[in-house]
């Protein structure tokens, strides 16, 4: 987490739709927009560069402090869009923040350590809803797993948080659980089933069939 804010020049934008987004992004500008609740949106461009660094480095919470032609508003990016084909960011949505607020984010829950031998590792949460400041998001949380066996689970009770970091989501959401490799084919084998997936029959069967 950081305790300062990420700076970043904007310009405002008055032009909508696709066309001036084609030419925005063929400029090298991504199309942004803040918005809150009671907050007037406010719609800007950003050097398509310096905030996809932003993204790829500290996430999409990310604090950062947009400074438009003079005017800097505190805002935490909520969401990119990005191209399919290049994953190019092509928009994004950034939530107006203030110093001392306190917001429910979803962050990105990452495993750390190996196992007990024969165990196999089934991540059933990528993140977790806590509440922290705006200047006390954590990037990720961190889950030891070390000689975790067959058996275990890690529910979002169990997550070690950083101080002054609460957890917002259901104390019981399973965030990891630990199957024996054969419990985990016959989860996969039901699961075709149930989806009607049938596997070809063997040829001797096949030919049984043909044969009647």
């Amino acid at each position: 987490m950081s305790n300062e804010a990420i700076a970043i020049s904007a310009s405002p934008r008055k032009e909508f739709g696709k066309g001036f987004a084609r030419r925005a992004r063929v400029a090298g500008l991504v199309p942004a927009v803040i918005y809150a609740k009671g907050f007037e949106p406010i719609h800007i461009t950003v050097n398509r560069i310096e905030f996809t660094k932003i993204v790829r480095k500290h996430g999409s919470n990310a604090v950062i402090s947009v400074d438009i032609e003079g005017d800097k508003q505190l805002a935490m990016i909520k969401h990119v869009d990005q191209n399919v084909l290049t994953w190019e960011i092509d928009h994004a949505d950034l939530l107006a923040i203030k110093k001392g607020e306190t917001v429910e984010v979803e962050v990105p829950v990452v495993l750390a350590g190996e196992p007990a031998p024969g165990t196999m590792v089934m991540q059933d949460a990528d993140t977790i809803l806590v509440s922290a400041g705006v200047m006390d998001i954590p990037e990720e949380i961190t889950v030891n797993i070390d000689g975790k066996a067959v058996g275990d689970q890690i529910s979002a009770a169990d997550l070690e948080l950083p101080s002054g970091i609460e957890l917002a989501a259901d104390s019981e959401t399973l965030i990891v659980n630990f199957v024996a490799p054969e419990d985990n084919e016959a989860e996969a084998d039901e699961a075709a089933e149930e989806a009607g997936v049938v596997e070809d029959a063997p040829e001797s069967e096949k030919a049984e069939e043909s044969a009647e």
